[in-house]
């Protein structure tokens, strides 16, 4: 996108129009040059048609752009859209508005569409019928890797990092997601030595593992550039510097480009074990995706085979709210399955939900994990020990669907 204007585009259907009016070209020709006048608009030509039977189109050329309608006598229905960009600003809406009141049609839907540079936006579903605008201040990556579609742009809350159109990361709430991960793991777990990541690739749980007293994470992620492209534009998490000396093994974290399958295989053939296990990928799809496989019950048992004795598993499981609780349905049936204690942590400051698993059983594992929060060489933020009370209360779905 290089144009440096924004422009409003309004596209409106007007129904219940009197029929007559929809076949007089006249007074349609002379309403949509009135209405454009008194909206500040500069026409520079207007041309017209006259369908056979019946039917109209008027199109006016505008120094702003344009503007058009077209009429359906049959049904009493009229399709506006006008385009207006540069200093006259909303000048399609107020156009379109005043067409409105000189037609006076009975029903009338508007849909207002902002464009030209600045205008940017991603629509994030959350749900069926449901999308999350986000308006995109500037575009600094807007790329296909092998694996997803990527983009990180400056939000309001800060620079942040979509994938397939999901909000994975930002600079304002990135903390508060990344501690709700990892903190219940770290006190939850026996001992924290040995870590591996799936995914996570902005490099914020590696680092916060680190500072939690692990000595060696082994982070592994399929999408190399992906990963590159996080530190090099992202304020948190990795700098190209130190995904640098990942990648090569020099320090407390190893960057491996891998698929996290494969390198489950190979790092049980090698008898590998590791004290927390965090899967952290995007969402979980209702509808079938690639990704969905590492979310699923085999893949949940292949980790747990390389936890140690006390080693916890820890997976991003979904948004709690009734209408996006699927995947957390979903997840919330397979730990129970697969583990003999589950713990569950929601946010009380972000919509995600987190489950943490244990092969050994534990019949109440918060007084243990609320006392050594206070122990923790990694001292969190955004959680406190009613934080992971409150937080382990499972939601009533959950509860009854037990």
């Amino acid at each position: 996108m290089t144009a440096e204007f924004t422009g409003w585009h309004v596209l409106a259907e007007f129904g219940g129009v009197d029929a007559t009016l929809c076949d007089d070209l006249e007074r349609l020709e002379s309403a949509l040059r009135e209405s454009l006048i008194a909206a500040g608009v500069t026409i520079c030509d207007v041309v017209h048609k006259k369908f056979d039977p019946q039917g109209v189109t008027v199109l006016a050329l505008l120094s702003e752009s344009h503007a058009s309608i077209h009429t359906y006598p049959e049904s009493g229905d009229i399709f506006v859209d006008v385009f207006t960009c540069g200093s006259i600003g909303a000048g399609a809406t107020k156009a379109v508005e005043l067409l409105r009141d000189a037609l006076s049609p009975t029903d009338v839907r508007m849909q207002v569409i902002q464009r030209g540079h600045g205008a940017e936006k991603i629509q994030e579903p959350v749900g069926s019928g449901l999308t999350r605008i986000w308006d995109l201040r500037d575009v600094i990556v807007d790329t296909r890797t092998p694996f997803q579609h990527m983009v990180i742009a400056r939000t309001e809350q800060g620079i942040s990092l979509f994938s397939d159109d999901d909000r994975q990361s930002t600079e304002f709430s990135q903390l508060t997601y990344h501690e709700a991960m990892m903190v219940p793991a770290f006190v939850l777990a026996e001992k924290l030595d040995r870590v591996l990541i799936i995914g996570s690739g902005e490099g914020v749980a590696s680092q916060m593992s680190v500072g939690a007293g692990a000595t060696h994470v082994d982070h592994v992620d399929i999408d190399q550039l992906e990963v590159e492209l996080c530190a090099e534009h992202l304020p948190y998490g990795y700098t190209t510097g130190e995904l640098s000396a990942a990648v090569r093994g020099e320090g407390p974290i190893t960057v491996h480009y891998a698929d996290g399958w494969d390198f489950l295989a190979e790092a049980r053939a090698a008898g590998t074990r590791y004290d927390v296990i965090v899967i952290d990928l995007p969402d979980e799809r209702v509808e079938d995706a690639q990704h969905n496989r590492l979310y699923e019950s085999e893949f949940l048992s292949r980790c747990k085979a390389l936890l140690a004795p006390g080693g916890v598993l820890s997976a991003q499981a979904g948004c709690a709210t009734m209408w996006r609780n699927e995947t957390l349905k979903r997840s919330w049936q397979r730990f129970h399955e697969q583990f003999g204690t589950v713990v569950l942590y929601t946010s009380d400051e972000h919509e995600w939900s987190f489950l943490f698993g244990l092969n050994e059983r534990i019949e109440d594992p918060l007084p243990g994990m609320t006392g050594r929060l206070s122990t923790l060489p990694y001292r969190p933020r955004t959680i406190d020990a009613r934080a992971l009370i409150r937080g382990s209360i499972e939601p009533y779905a959950l509860r009854a669907a037990r």
